[in-house]
């Protein structure tokens, strides 16, 4: 594994870092054998930094990440960040499911930085590369630390989920939307249990996924939710889409938002040998459908979004109004320069 191959981004005036994130030798790993963790490895490292910019060419909202772990024992057949483990020289399908990158520091890492007179407060974006309420969160408990660091620095923050343990943290996530802005997105592409079952066979089902929705509105925390990804022949007809955006709509969400499935090297070629496997009567259909790159076509996306919005307006989901920013009084932390208004995440 190359450890020392995975180093910052270029910094604001293009330059290559000096050195990697972290060295071999910062680097434990642990096989745990339990029912919950049978054949996942963890690896355990001291990274040199968490706050990580998004490449100027990126379709992304947003400008800075923080992603605590790489891999993801959710196990989604179609992620898009299966080829981040190709960096490390760690296989990109049952690898990416079971060898588990764990950044032990981010707590203080992030707190070191939203403390540094150079960082001005812009919005940080959370569960965008890999999920960081996956089931490595309940052993490891970063996040946290993560969020009791945002809340000190009235950060802007979001979060999207799969996960269920975001409840946990549900006193920490009312605490930091006292002082700024918090935006929470649960994803949820289908209903489907049968699709459910083979296509992200590690997460919770998309009915406890609504249940988090549900309590967090219920706790007077909006929560929209990222409809994806919408998967063409197997999770896009008509009544699939309608039986999903009611679920939705009755859990309470604030807004929905359609994002069709794209097909990202390294995550392609997985979710193809699925599709071989499964459905090899739509490998034909895919290829034509997704001939042209990572992306389905245009009028394809369209005309998903366009049933999604009608559907919503039916069920009366309407968009998101996040409250105004507020900012905790100075004696109760050291702030940083207030930070522009939040991105959103859809």
């Amino acid at each position: 594994m190359r450890w020392e191959n995975l180093t910052d981004d270029r910094d604001d005036h293009g330059r290559a870092p000096d050195a990697a994130l972290f060295g071999a030798d910062a680097v434990v790993s642990r096989t745990v054998d339990t029912p919950e963790f049978r054949n996942v490895t963890f690896h355990e490292i001291r990274a040199r930094s968490i706050v990580n910019r998004v490449p100027g060419a990126s379709r992304m909202p947003f400008e800075w990440t923080v992603n605590p772990y790489r891999g993801c024992t959710h196990a989604c057949v179609y992620c898009f960040a299966r080829n981040t483990h190709s960096y490390l020289d760690l296989d990109t399908g049952l690898g990416f499911d079971s060898q588990i990158v764990v950044k032990v520091n981010a707590p203080q890492l992030l707190r070191r930085h939203l403390a540094s007179h150079r960082w001005h407060g812009e919005h940080i974006a959370m569960g965008t590369n890999v999920d960081c309420y996956q089931r490595a969160e309940g052993r490891y408990r970063l996040m946290p630390g993560i969020l009791e660091a945002l809340r000190d620095y009235a950060n802007p923050f979001s979060i999207l989920t799969k996960g269920t343990l975001i409840l946990r943290d549900l006193p920490l996530l009312r605490q930091a939307a006292e002082v700024t802005d918090v935006g929470i997105s649960v994803s949820v592409g289908f209903v489907d249990q049968e699709l459910w079952r083979t296509v992200e066979p590690g997460t919770p089902a998309p009915e406890r996924r609504l249940d988090v929705v549900r309590a967090l509105s219920d706790a007077g925390i909006g929560c929209g939710v990222l409809m994806a990804p919408v998967i063409p022949f197997l999770g896009d007809h008509p009544d699939q889409l309608r039986a999903t955006v009611r679920a939705i709509a009755r859990a309470g969400a604030t807004s929905v938002t359609p994002l069709v499935l794209h097909l990202r090297p390294g995550a392609r070629e997985w979710f193809m040998a699925w599709l071989a496997r499964h459905h090899p009567y739509l490998v034909r259909r895919y290829e034509r459908l997704y001939a042209d790159g990572a992306y389905a076509p245009k009028w394809y996306q369209r005309r998903v979004t366009r049933q999604v919005h009608e559907l919503a307006e039916e069920f009366g989901i309407g968009p998101s109004r996040a409250a105004a920013r507020r900012r905790v009084p100075v004696q109760e932390t050291r702030l940083v320069e207030p930070g522009p208004t939040q991105l959103s995440l859809l």
